[in-house]
């Protein structure tokens, strides 16, 4: 892998009836489209999960080789009692790596290494998460996202299917929104 990869991961158990897993679809249908000679790779952590993070398999560095491979990191991250689910977990585990995707300066401050890389991430949450709902203080899938890959030095895009819980009408008009936002980001 070089040059122009796009790698996509999901991390959503519910299959077919993922709302973030049509989200990464449409945004790898929609990088095709403006570079049709990109090689997609798919990491699918729930038909092939990633062991969580032991010392023996803190060494295995393919998942982190192949992370730095692509250019463009396509990302599902449906909410999971407020935050990542654990199959993401384990495979962002395997990222953060000191001397290859950041490393302390003399100061003691973290640097990012792994950037410049396009990493766009597709949000599913059940409810709403903003300071006006009230629900702010329990959001912590974007927020952790934002500052991990911030961490490495890569600032991600989001896109948001939000209230994907709150009946059928609202799914659909937010997954219809999200779609929509798809097709604004720049190829």
């Amino acid at each position: 892998m070089s040059g122009n990869t796009i790698l996509r991961v999901d991390s959503s158990i519910t299959g077919e009836n993922s709302v973030s897993r049509q989200i990464t679809t449409r945004i790898v249908e929609q990088q095709l489209a403006a570079r049709p000679d990109a090689q997609v790779i798919d990491r699918d952590l729930v038909a092939d999960p990633i062991a969580h993070l032991t010392l023996d398999q803190f060494a295995d560095a393919s998942v982190l080789d192949e992370f730095l491979a692509a250019d463009t990191v396509v990302v599902g991250a449906p909410m999971y009692n407020f935050t990542l689910p654990s199959q993401l977990k384990a495979w962002i585990d395997r990222l953060a790596v000191n001397g290859r995707t950041f490393r302390y300066t003399a100061e003691g401050k973290p640097e990012g290494l792994a950037g410049p890389k396009r990493v766009i991430i597709a949000l599913s949450r059940g409810g709403y998460y903003g300071t006006e709902q009230g629900n702010a203080d329990f959001e912590h899938l974007e927020s952790y996202l934002k500052a991990f890959f911030g961490f490495i030095g890569i600032v991600p895009e989001f896109v948001r299917a939000d209230g994907i819980n709150l009946g059928p009408e609202v799914k659909a008009k937010s997954v219809e929104q999200a779609l929509r936002d798809v097709d604004l980001l720049a190829a």
